[in-house]
C-alpha cells in the first residue's frame, strides 16, 4: 500500500529532499547534453522560480520504507487558485508498481481541497506517461551538436548559404532553393516587433495558459526585458531569412543563453512562404548561426497545441528538455 508522511518542516528533512531534487534535476538535464556548469545554472533557476510557492513535501512510503517524495503547493496564478505538483518521484526498485498513480492523486487531490482550480507541472525530461492526461502548454526542446554537420540529412553550403538534402543532392523546397540570413534592419524592427508580440499572445492563448488580456500583459512585460535595447540589445541576434533575394522570415536567437547554449526565441516562415521546404532550410540557418557563435547546442520553446512546429522539432532531431502541462480541476 503507498502512503504519504508529510514532512513537519524541519531544516534538516526540507534539506534532504531539496538536495535530492536538485540532484535528480541536474542528472536529468547532462543527459541531456547540456553541460555541467549549463546544468547547474538552470537547476538554480527553476529552483529560484519555484521559491514562491510554500511548498508542502511528503515522503512516499511503502511497507513503512521511503520510497520517493511528492511536493505541491497552491498559488495565485494570474489571479486563478493554481495547485502545483513540483516533485513526484519514485526510486527504480518501486517504479511501475502503481506509487506514481498513487502520489498523483495524493497530490491532485490536495490541490483540490485548498481550492485549485487548475493544477500546473513541470515535467523534466521525456514524460513517461503519468502526466499524459495534462495538456501540453509548452515545451522546452533542445538539439547538442556533434562535429558533423547540422542536420544528418540536411546541410548548408557554407559559401552559398544553400539549404541541400544529403541522401539525394538535391536543393531543399519545392520552389526555392536557397535559405540565407542577414542582420535585420532598423526599419524592419517595428513591423517584426509587433508581428512576433501578436504570434507570442496567440501562442500563449492557444496554449490554454493564460487569456487575452494576461497573454497581452505577459507579452508587453517579456519583450520589455528581453529587448530593453532593440536591436542592439547585447547577446541577441535578429536575423532577415531570404530565399532567392526575397524575404521569407526571420529569426531571433540569444548566442551564450547558457553556456555554450543559443537560445532561439523565433525562427519563423511566413505563412505566405510556408509548404516550400524552408522550414528545415530555417533551421539548418539557425544552427549555423549558433556554431558561428561560439554554442555547441540550440535550445526553443514551442507552445502546446503548434503541432506543426513539434513535428518540425521531431524530424530536426530537437529533444524535450522539459515540458509545461496545466489541467483544470474538476468541479
Amino acid at each position: 500500500m503507498t502512503e504519504f508522511l508529510v514532512l513537519d518542516g524541519t531544516q534538516n528533512e526540507r534539506a534532504a529532499w531539496q538536495r535530492d531534487f536538485e540532484r535528480r534535476l541536474r542528472d536529468v538535464y547532462l543527459a541531456a547534453g547540456l553541460g555541467a556548469e549549463a546544468a547547474e545554472i538552470r537547476v538554480g533557476k527553476v529552483c529560484e522560480r519555484e521559491k514562491a510557492a510554500e511548498w508542502t513535501v511528503a515522503e512516499i512510503t511503502h511497507g513503512g520504507a521511503r520510497i520517493g517524495y511528492v511536493a505541491v503547493g497552491v498559488t495565485a496564478d494570474h489571479g486563478i487558485s493554481a495547485g502545483r505538483i513540483g516533485d513526484l518521484w519514485v526510486d527504480a526498485a518501486h517504479a511501475g508498481q502503481g506509487h506514481e498513480q498513487a502520489a498523483r492523486a495524493w497530490a491532485e487531490a490536495w490541490c483540490a481541497e485548498r481550492g485549485a482550480r487548475r493544477i500546473n507541472v513541470r515535467v523534466a525530461g521525456p514524460d513517461g506517461g503519468l502526466f499524459a492526461g495534462y495538456p501540453v502548454e509548452g515545451e522546452v526542446r533542445m538539439r547538442v551538436f556533434d562535429g558533423a554537420p547540422p542536420s544528418s540529412d540536411h546541410a548548408t553550403d557554407r559559401a552559398t548559404g544553400q539549404a541541400t538534402d544529403r541522401a539525394t543532392g538535391q536543393a531543399m523546397g519545392q520552389t526555392a532553393s536557397r535559405i540565407t540570413a542577414r542582420p535585420m534592419t532598423a526599419d524592419e524592427f517595428p513591423g517584426w516587433l509587433a508581428a512576433e508580440k501578436d504570434a507570442y499572445v496567440f501562442g500563449i492563448v492557444r496554449a490554454g495558459a493564460l487569456s487575452q488580456e494576461e497573454a497581452l500583459r505577459k507579452s508587453d512585460k517579456d519583450f520589455a526585458e528581453l529587448l530593453p535595447q532593440d536591436l542592439s540589445t547585447p547577446g541577441h541576434a535578429l536575423l532577415v531569412l531570404e530565399a532567392a533575394g526575397a524575404p521569407v522570415g526571420a529569426a531571433w536567437l540569444h548566442h551564450g543563453h547558457l553556456p555554450g547554449v543559443t537560445y532561439g526565441f523565433s525562427l519563423n516562415v511566413d505563412a505566405e512562404h510556408r509548404g516550400k521546404g524552408y522550414g528545415h532550410g530555417a533551421m539548418v540557418v539557425g544552427e549555423q548561426a549558433t556554431r558561428a557563435a561560439g554554442d555547441t547546442a540550440l535550445m526553443f520553446t514551442v507552445w502546446g497545441g503548434n503541432e506543426v512546429a513539434m513535428k518540425l522539432y521531431d524530424s530536426a532531431g530537437y529533444r524535450v528538455l522539459e515540458s509545461s502541462r496545466s489541467l483544470p480541476v474538476s468541479s
